[in-house]
Formats: C-alpha cells, structure tokens, sequence
C-alpha cells in the first residue's frame, strides 16, 4: 500500500485500535491478536485521564449532538465557563482559546508584545528565552525554541528571538536591554532532558522582570493541569507568572489549549487583532470542562503526589539496581524521567517489546508519563517491565563487550 503521508514522522510498525484507562489496545497483522500496551507515554504527557474516560466520552457524545462550532463569531456560553474556571484557579484574570500548544504559545507572544505596543513602548519586542527550550513548531515558536535542528531548512529565524544557556543569570542580564518584552521558559523543560529551574533563580526572575517592565511567560503546556502533582508548575517556584500557554492535558486527547493572562498583561489585546476559526469551538470546551471535572475533585491531586512518590522512589530502587543502564532521576510528579548511559531509544525499543510505551527527550532521558490516574498497581508494572528491559540490554551490551 503507498503511503501518502508526508516523511515527517518515522511510526512504529504497530498502529493503535483502542484504549482503556492507562492501556492501548493494537492488532497484530502477523498473528491477528490484540496486544495490550502499558501507556507510560499518554500521548506525550496529553492523555491527563487516561484513555476514553468515561466522563470525557459522555460530555463529547452529548455536545456533539448539540452543536460542535459557531465560531467566535458569537457569544460562547461554554468558553465564559471554562475561561471563569481557569481564571479562579490560577493567577490570571483573561483567557484565549487555541487548537494547540504552539499556538498557545504564538498567543503569549503576541500577547506579551501587544502589552508594550499599547503601552507606547513599541521597541519592546524581544523574547529571550533558554537553550533546550522546545516551544513549537511553527515558524515564530521554533525560534523562540532556537533548537538548530528545528530551524534548519526553513529559512532566515524569525526575529526578536535570544536564547540564554539554561539557568545562567549573567548571560540573562547581559541579553536583557532596553528592547526586552519578555522572558519565556517551561519551569521543567520537556522534550529538554526534564531539567527544572531552581526557584531561586526564579524568584529573582520575577523581581527583575517586575523592576524593568519585562513580561514573565510560563509554558505549562507539559507541566499544567496537574502533571507534577499541583495544577501548575509555578505553584511550586513561589512566583506567578504574567502570562500563561496551556494545552495537552486540559485537553485530554482533545486538540485544544489556552493562553492564560494578567489583565495589565493582556491589555493591549483588542478587537481584530488576533483571533482562530476552530480555537474554543463547542466540543473543546465541553471536553476541557470534564478534564477540570475529574482533576479537580477532591482527593485527585493529593493521590497524584502519592502515585509520582511511589513511582519515583520505585525508579531510584531501579538505578541502584542498574547502575550501568541508568544514570539518574530527573523530572517532578508524573513528568518525570530516567538520563540513561545507553542509548535512550534502544531502551524504548526494549519496552516496546515488553509492552509498554514511554517517550525519549533530549539529554538522553527517557520520559514517563502515564496518565494522571494511574494506580500502584501499574506503577509496578511499569517498573517491572523497565527492570526486564533493563536486563536485557546489560546482557546485549555485555556480549557485545566480548
């Protein structure tokens, strides 16, 4: 069969049929059977519930039998309550509905130097940001990223874009001049290896930021909605940010995100000048209500910080085991990872063939990132099937030694 999908992607050779909670259900065309998968991976840090949740399915068939778009054309009674639920339990007071994390992020950009055009500041357009930061990848957002890999081929970078080595406050200072508008960051880089700011050096951020009429921009789009055991990354730096990218996990599997800001912040964002056809449309909202539904009961965050406990002591028990396999543990709550002394993607070839699903970042860490109701029950699977890989791979690497 030709295939006619553009060479962007290289899949496996097994395609997923179904899923259920924190498993993934494919066919096997050699044999026929179904395979049942552990999903450690939940979509890349997207599946906030797992798979088909029963709420989430309910809420979609039933809105989807009343209306799935009117465009923004019109007043949403679906995005006013959605937009007064992120707003209440978070630092912000305005919020724009996207389709996804780069637009987002394209969002706060626009958002953050909006801001200082209205102010009468219009040479404030720089965004500086950190090296290993992955951002997007639309044209704007992979150079805010400034990932070469990502800017190859497409181009002169979009302007208006410093990148800094992570963490390092002089190179940040030195960067930051009278034309700054903002300064973005994820406050544990995803697809960067899981390396997580130290609140000091955030603190000091936010009070520089505030001390030069500078914008700080938060990309939760992989740590928000509950991944590291609270709602939001930020609650554990002890600042808020100015503005706010979200997506993946609110969606639950739904394409949809949010940018999320102060109302000094998003003053400057007027009527006409920025907008989407799909972003907020009925049955997004009616998805990313239910996902705040089920993270927001009582109980569900406190059992995700039990759950990421059990999991990452489980880990560290794992590199005491394999010291030659794994280095150390990265990452908070349920982003979180293990830096490998083999390659991170022959680890993931191993798991495939002991079931299971994760997903490699940068670094030479292999991410885990189950769906945020996962049980202890699955926490030991999971450890087990990575203990198996890792066991084959030291006798691989042995015989190869010989």
């Amino acid at each position: 069969m030709t295939n006619h999908l553009m060479n962007t992607y290289m899949p496996t050779d097994f395609s997923f049929e179904r899923g259920e909670g924190c498993y993934i259900f494919a066919n096997n065309p050699k044999t026929g059977v179904e395979e049942k998968y552990l999903d450690f991976g939940a979509g890349v840090a997207v599946l906030s519930v797992g798979h088909s949740h029963p709420h989430l399915v309910a809420a979609l068939n039933e809105q989807a039998q009343k209306l799935w778009h009117s465009s923004n054309w019109y007043k949403s009674t679906q995005q006013e309550t959605l937009s007064k639920r992120l707003c209440d339990i978070s630092f912000a007071d305005k919020v724009f509905f996207t389709n996804s994390g780069a637009e987002s992020n394209e969002c706060a950009i626009k958002v953050a130097r909006r801001y200082h055009y209205a102010q009468g500041n219009k040479h404030k357009v720089n965004i500086i940001t950190f090296e290993g930061a992955f951002h997007g990848r639309t044209i704007g957002t992979i150079a805010a990223g400034g990932q070469a890999k990502y800017l190859e081929g497409f181009g002169p970078k979009a302007g208006g874009f410093t990148q800094v080595p992570f963490q390092d406050w002089d190179a940040l200072i030195a960067a930051a001049d009278e034309n700054c508008a903002a300064i973005m960051l994820e406050p544990i880089q995803g697809e960067g290896g899981l390396r997580s700011f130290d609140p000091s050096f955030v603190v000091k951020l936010r009070t520089y930021c505030d001390e030069n009429d500078i914008l700080l921009i938060f990309d939760e789009i992989q740590t928000g909605i509950g991944r590291t055991g609270r709602l939001f990354a930020y609650e554990a730096l002890g600042v808020e940010p100015d503005i706010m990218s979200l997506a993946k996990g609110l969606g639950g599997g739904f394409p949809m995100g949010a940018c999320l800001a102060t109302a000094q912040a998003a003053s400057g964002m007027q009527p006409g000048i920025h907008g989407s056809t799909y972003g907020g449309n009925q049955l997004a909202m009616a998805v990313a209500n239910a996902v705040l539904d089920i993270i927001l009961a009582e109980g569900f965050l406190a059992n995700v910080k039990k759950i990421s406990g059990i999991l990452g002591q489980k880990l560290l028990g794992l590199i005491d085991a394999h010291p030659t396999i794994f280095e150390s543990l990265k990452g908070e709550g349920l982003l979180i990872g293990l830096k490998c002394k083999i390659v991170n993607m022959d680890l993931l070839a191993a798991l495939y063939d002991q079931k299971m699903l994760a997903i490699p970042a940068g670094d030479n860490v292999m991410r885990l990132l189950p769906p945020l109701i996962a049980t202890e029950d699955e926490v030991n699977l999971a450890i087990e099937k990575l203990d198996i890989s890792a066991t084959l791979l030291k006798i691989e690497t042995t015989d190869g030694d010989i």
